[in-house]
């Protein structure tokens, strides 16, 4: 198909995210400890750890009392969901507003601590993707200047004019505020083989994202290939609004998001990024 535009997610996308997210894992870990006060910390992180691996579709990542992602996805999602199930255990920070700025804190401290692990094939891709002239963009959850940074570390051929559009909130389940044909006719939920919860697709910020980008290239999500490697947060809702959408597997896919992304109209996967230069017919 001739596309109009490619979105690109950046963690674990474009990285090797467990390989570059290990110091990110244990350096939170670390000043979780010190923030709490928890001198036996340990223990009930590798017994929660346990839990989640053992089950991690079940023990989702949960934001504002929804479960918006697997918890064992990557480390960045794990260890949030580690610290949640230790909080939770023990009564501590149970106000959702000051848990909400406790975990986002601790990321937003731990993430610079991350290496730059970038998958094999992530330059030559994005120079492809570059020089064939069709609008490229990376919207991801984290900070732009972070990923911008990252991304002048790989250096690409073509790099000033892959735009980066940070702070996408793909995790927040919510009504988009206004009337817009398009999102309202989004269903709740959808349910997936293998899957004991719904994954909801209704998520205001992340469309509000996508909408912007649409209405400033004047590409209609048909015209549109979006590319992640967890399936809730970045391909239910496009596929959804009928853009193509494309799953890059890493060790901790779920079964169940190969199937979501395979039920799709026009949704397929890969091993590797080489596989959206086939999609792209380059």
């Amino acid at each position: 198909m001739n596309y109009e535009l490619v979105i690109l997610d950046f963690d674990g996308t474009f990285t090797d995210v467990e390989k570059e997210a290990g110091p990110f894992f244990a350096a939170y870990k670390a000043d979780a400890k010190a923030r709490l006060g928890l001198a036996d910390l340990e223990e009930a992180w590798e017994r929660c750890q346990a839990i989640v691996a053992a089950d991690p579709a079940h023990y989702g990542w949960s934001y504002e009392g929804h479960v918006v992602a697997p918890g064992n996805a990557d480390p960045y999602l794990r260890a949030t969901v580690i610290l949640n199930m230790i909080l939770d255990e023990r009564g501590l920070v149970s106000d959702p507003e000051e848990r909400r700025k406790l975990l986002q804190t601790l990321y937003h401290a731990n993430y610079p601590k991350a290496d730059t692990v970038f998958r094999p094939d992530a330059k030559r891709v994005v120079e492809a993707l570059l020089a064939s002239g069709v609008p490229t963009v990376v919207v991801t959850n984290s900070e732009t200047s972070a990923v911008e940074a990252k991304i002048d570390l790989l250096s690409p051929a073509g790099r000033e004019r892959l735009r980066v559009c940070g702070d996408a909130k793909k995790y927040i389940v919510a009504e988009l505020g206004e009337p817009d044909p398009r999102f309202d006719a989004l269903p709740a939920e959808v349910c997936v083989e293998g899957l004991r919860r719904p994954i909801l697709v209704r998520r205001g910020h992340y469309y509000r994202q996508l909408r912007a980008l649409w209405d400033e290239l004047e590409v209609a999500p048909e015209h549109t290939l979006v590319v992640g490697d967890i399936f809730e947060l970045d391909l239910a809702l496009p596929g959804k609004l009928g853009s193509d959408v494309h799953l890059v597997l890493k060790e901790m896919t779920e079964e169940y998001e190969r199937r979501a992304v395979e039920g799709c109209a026009h949704g397929a996967v890969s091993d590797g990024l080489r596989g959206v230069l086939t999609r792209v017919g380059l």
